[in-house]
């Protein structure tokens, strides 16, 4: 049986300093296209039923980069829309709203996302994929807010739970299976900590 691989995509100027990205389609830094390269060989050993990418360009160079021939572009990849947080820190938007955070309050204004609506895209691609797991893995390249939620629906709960899990840029996670249940058999997996470097 496959598992559905969780695929964070390389380092951009505002994951690097924290800056909230959704819409914005950033270039993979220098740094994250090394990161990218690397994935490669952690990835080698699967073989893949399907690749699935967000699309934003972030995702789909980082395939292109870690070897992963994408063979469908699914917007329910996308990573939470923060709406009129874009682009800012955290710290800045606590600035502005003390109480704030992602999980509970989602993005501000009409182009926000709650995070009831990100939970439905991620129920719809996870849905999707979990029947094409007997023909092997299932790749989802995307983003570290959307990747988190993923994994919180996977394990059936709230997409709120998913502040429970760190994710670093270029790393690898797994959905699969333990005693016929629903688990997360791998996670945050990057090529310096696969290495011993980190």
């Amino acid at each position: 049986m496959g598992e559905i691989v969780l695929i964070r995509h390389g380092e951009t100027t505002w994951s690097a300093s924290g800056r909230h990205t959704s819409v914005t389609d950033l270039e993979l830094t220098e740094n994250g296209a090394a990161q990218a390269k690397a994935l490669a060989p952690l990835l080698s050993g699967r073989r893949f039923a399907a690749v699935w990418s967000s699309p934003r360009k972030r995702a789909l160079v980082t395939a292109d980069l870690a070897g992963l021939p994408v063979t469908a572009v699914k917007p329910d990849l996308a990573e939470w829309a923060y709406g009129d947080y874009e682009g800012r820190t955290s710290e800045e938007i606590r600035g502005d709203d003390p109480e704030w955070t992602l999980w509970t309050h989602g993005g501000k204004g009409p182009g926000g996302e709650s995070a009831d609506a990100v939970a439905a895209r991620l129920d719809r691609a996870l849905a999707e994929a979990e029947p094409l797991l007997p023909g092997g893995d299932v790749a989802f390249i995307a983003h570290g807010h959307s990747l988190r939620v993923a994994a919180a629906r996977w394990l059936g709960r709230p997409a709120r739970d998913g502040r429970d899990f760190t994710i670093d840029t270029a790393s690898i996670g797994a959905l699969g299976y333990e005693h016929g249940g629903h688990a997360i058999t791998l996670w945050n997996l990057t090529p310096a900590a696969a290495s011993g470097a980190a």
